[in-house]
């Protein structure tokens, strides 16, 4: 009758560790991909004064280290940088304000920006901000559509691309649903 009783007991301890485990997992890395639009207005965005007006085309990225959504666009903004930077595009970064990380290995190129006027008003991470040869904002918004960001659905390349064969590019103003996390708490 002990000999049970113990080997209950262990049996319920290792089902309350596992589920304990799981939920802490699911809790901390997992969220459901909620399908609501968010609205990217880039009409408050400046690049501060040393990187302002004519130049090489720059890329600000916007990240915030506690965000399960940079998982799959870190991957494509290495791709974006390995492809993109050997033709002069000059890749920045802009971390949420109060949050501490870092960021991976393969994105160490990227120039800090200690802030950028009008960043305060991101609706939410990760996005990026793209200005053009001229310095005109060409593109605000998120990378791509959906749950997961890759070349094939990327919004960026295109962009990029036309940016470098001299084409005028005006998306500053984005609508679109994906994974986001608020920049604003």
């Amino acid at each position: 009758m002990a000999k049970r009783l113990l080997i209950f007991l262990a049996l319920l301890l290792c089902a309350a560790t596992a589920w304990w485990a799981y939920d802490s997992f699911q809790s901390r890395y997992l969220r459901p991909f909620d399908n609501q639009a968010t609205f990217f207005d880039g009409s408050q965005l400046r690049l501060p004064a040393e990187l302002a007006g004519p130049g090489p085309i720059r890329v600000v990225h916007f990240w915030d280290p506690a965000c399960p959504c940079n998982v799959g666009n870190q991957q494509h903004l290495g791709e974006l940088v390995e492809r993109f930077a050997p033709l002069g595009v000059s890749f920045h970064v802009v971390q949420k304000p109060g949050s501490h990380g870092q960021l991976p290995a393969n994105l160490g190129t990227l120039k800090p920006l200690a802030s950028l006027p009008g960043s305060e008003h991101l609706p939410a991470s990760p996005a990026v901000a793209i200005w053009d040869h001229d310095g005109n904002l060409a593109y605000f918004g998120p990378y791509s559509e959906g749950a997961v960001c890759n070349s094939s659905n990327s919004f960026i390349e295109p962009i990029l691309k036309a940016l470098a064969q001299g084409r005028r590019v005006q998306a500053s103003n984005t609508l679109a649903v994906g994974c986001y996390c608020p920049w604003i708490d």
